[in-house]
């Protein structure tokens, strides 16, 4: 699992729970800061962004279940094995086997979801959160209208019961990524010829077409009822917050993001970048230039 994207980054794969192996990068010297990626890539979205990070942090950069080099195991009858309190568990499981038992987080897209759940149910773990282009998963369920739906096909697509999504996009991975990823606002155009050969790669592994149907059907489902469950008892994110977001992105033409995480969390701050939605590799030196002087503070 070299990679050269990453040199001097060292491979491991931990052990989580059920079995679970979970891929991750390491590198860099200092506090610890878990990177997550989001649909339908793995943790090389990150590689803009890791050589100036690795400055300043112990990075982990992991894949999260069901993507990149990591398990991929079965779902459960309702999903609840990808919900995002379990992919989150997988996160605070790798930390501490990392020897992080408090750390920060920057996290893009489903990686980002799995981030708000690890710090909901983890809060004394969670230093800091930034997270990339998304609102909270409930608003955005609720507030679903027509363009978004429109906009955000894959979501609907991919919580069809299986085989159906599972078979069209094992019929074709290599197309299913440009589909995805080349209909946004920039098209294929930030894509590094390399971490795009390491998407496809990974996307035709055995079994990451169920991985990633998995994480949206949990999403549709089981991680509802868990948000709903914060809502109605007033739980509330405590650590800070930073959300940032594409200005050319369908987050920021559906949503009001920051409005929509100050209702779930105490300490938010965050703005628009000039990008879409892929912000590590359409915008690397701007997500830098907010994420870092955040992450760094006391």
């Amino acid at each position: 699992m070299s990679n050269p994207l990453f040199p001097g980054f060292e491979s491991r794969l931990i052990t989580v729970e059920d079995g679970v192996q979970i891929h991750a990068r390491l590198g860099g010297e200092g506090p610890a800061l878990l990177l997550l990626h989001g649909h339908p890539q793995t943790h090389a979205i990150w590689h803009k962004a890791a050589p100036v990070l690795a400055q300043h942090f112990t990075l982990v950069l992991a894949d999260l279940r069901g993507y990149g080099d990591s398990s991929k195991p079965s779902g459960a009858a309702d999903h609840a094995n990808y919900s995002k309190r379990v992919m989150a568990r997988d996160m605070l499981t790798l930390m501490r086997a990392l020897g992080h038992e408090r750390f920060a987080v920057l996290a893009h897209d489903r990686g980002a979801r799995v981030a708000h759940r690890l710090a909901a149910d983890h809060g004394e773990q969670v230093q800091r959160l930034v997270l990339l282009d998304i609102a909270p998963t409930l608003a955005m369920y609720e507030q679903t209208n027509e363009a978004f739906a429109r906009a955000y096909w894959h979501w609907f697509f991919l919580i069809q019961p299986a085989p159906l999504p599972e078979r069209l996009i094992t019929a074709d991975p290599a197309a299913y990524l440009r589909d995805v990823m080349g209909s946004r606002s920039a098209g294929m155009t930030p894509f590094d010829p390399r971490a795009l050969a390491e998407y496809t790669r990974c996307l035709g592994l055995p079994g990451t077409a169920h991985g990633l149907c998995e994480d949206y059907r949990a999403a549709a489902g089981i991680d509802l009822a868990h948000d709903r469950t914060d809502r109605d008892a007033g739980r509330r994110l405590n650590m800070p917050l930073l959300a940032l977001w594409g200005a050319q992105g369908v987050v920021q033409r559906c949503f009001q993001p920051l409005q929509e995480w100050r209702r779930v969390a105490e300490h938010v701050d965050g703005e628009a970048l000039p990008c879409g939605h892929y912000i590590p590799e359409e915008a690397p030196h701007a997500l830098l230039a907010r994420a870092l002087p955040f992450l760094l503070e006391a």
